[in-house]
């Protein structure tokens, strides 16, 4: 299933007092990302009460261009510019249901 699109749920929890900065590192993934191929949409989202976790709803349209995206230098510029200040870091690959 090679080019099967991709569905992919990240959850970060930034450290206590660490909110503001991982915002702003991940901000800065959006645009970047949105420009790479295969991107369908990449949705970053911080929750209302707990300033401290952060959602991204992602499509893509295959797994490989979504590897590719992981290995691509924004992503490792934002992991070197958050190194010690994420608490927790959760990923979902996911399919769609047609129903």
């Amino acid at each position: 299933m090679p080019n099967t699109p991709l569905t992919i749920v990240a959850k970060i929890i930034a450290k206590e007092g660490k909110s503001a900065l991982v915002k702003t590192e991940l901000l800065k993934l959006v645009e970047p990302t949105k420009a790479e191929e295969g991107c369908i949409n990449y949705d970053l989202h911080q929750d209302n009460t707990n300033a401290n976790v952060f959602l991204f709803f992602e499509n893509w349209s295959s797994r490989a261009l979504w590897l590719k995206h992981m290995d691509s230098p924004h992503i490792d510029a934002y992991a070197k510019a958050t190194e010690g200040h994420v608490a927790a870091f959760t990923l979902h690959e996911m399919s769609f249901l047609d129903q």
